[in-house]
């Protein structure tokens, strides 16, 4: 595996990825991962050596995230479209197979809809969709609080991960991560991820390629009501729910998550008619 830096256009600065399976380039469309807010593209490591034996990956740091620049503060979720465009477009990747964590998914899944003839397939774990009113008022809240520089790493935690030996050593590796991010771009990301919940819903209709939405079933936040609306709602979409997991479901069942991506990726992806 390398990690590697590249120069974007303006103005996204430069983003940060590790990358692994170069011996599969030309073979498939590649594999591109988008990280939750809050980690860093090191949070792939299950799926970044089990997908390099057949793919090539490429794990990217979400802006402000690991070794990535920051983009403008208050930016919302399509400029991190327009900097996932931007980061394609340096790579010079075509088509990709695009999988995104949290809030990773709702890049995903608003790429997906904004640029059909780049994505040859979409995965979303833990993905949030079209939440009520009241988890909507309070993950507002949430992200005006993180704004102002208030940060728990501990709150997050409690709600990710339970009591199990896997949970916990996933727990040391996550608390980690948060405790090193850049508060700033936490922010942005976060407020992005809480406004941008219903951006592209109504725009899954139009994702004709394969999209898998897969959570946890003890996940609050990213539910599998989200996960099996989002399935519905596009022609060629298949819902998971992980049963005995939470949010960090990539990290805490790693071998079910590796063998949903899998499947996923032998999905034929010949386009469908919009619903």
């Amino acid at each position: 595996m390398t990690s590697t830096t590249l120069q974007l256009s303006e103005p996204f600065g430069t983003v940060a990825y590790r990358e692994a399976g170069l011996s599969h380039v030309g073979k498939a469309a590649p594999v591109v991962l988008i990280h939750g807010v809050g980690m860093q593209s090191a949070a792939w490591g299950p799926q970044i050596e089990f997908l390099a034996q057949t793919h090539h990956v490429i794990a990217l740091d979400m802006p402000g995230h690991g070794s990535s620049d920051q983009i403008p503060a208050g930016s919302e979720l399509p400029v991190f479209l327009d900097w996932l465009l931007a980061v394609l477009d340096a790579l010079k990747l075509q088509r990709i197979n695009l999988a995104g964590h949290s809030m990773g998914a709702l890049i995903a899944g608003g790429f997906a809809v904004r640029n059909p003839g780049r994505v040859e397939r979409v995965a979303l774990l833990n993905g949030v969709f079209c939440r009520d009113a009241a988890s909507s008022k309070s993950v507002i809240e949430r992200a005006k609080l993180i704004g102002t520089g208030s940060f728990d790493v501990e709150t997050p935690l409690r709600r990710w991960f339970g009591d199990t030996p896997v949970e916990q050593a996933a727990r040391d590796d996550v608390a980690e991560w948060l405790s090193a991010v850049n508060i700033e771009g936490y922010a942005t990301a976060y407020n992005a991820f809480a406004r941008g919940d219903a951006l592209y819903a109504d725009g899954f209709g139009t994702i004709t390629c394969p999209l898998l939405a897969l959570t946890g079933d003890g996940d609050p936040n990213s539910t599998p009501a989200m996960s099996h609306a989002m399935a519905e709602a596009a022609p060629n979409g298949t819902a998971l729910v992980i049963e005995n997991h939470r949010h960090m479901v990539n990290l805490t069942a790693p071998e079910t998550v590796n063998a949903a991506l899998d499947a996923w990726l032998q999905t034929p992806s010949e386009e469908v008619d919009p619903k």
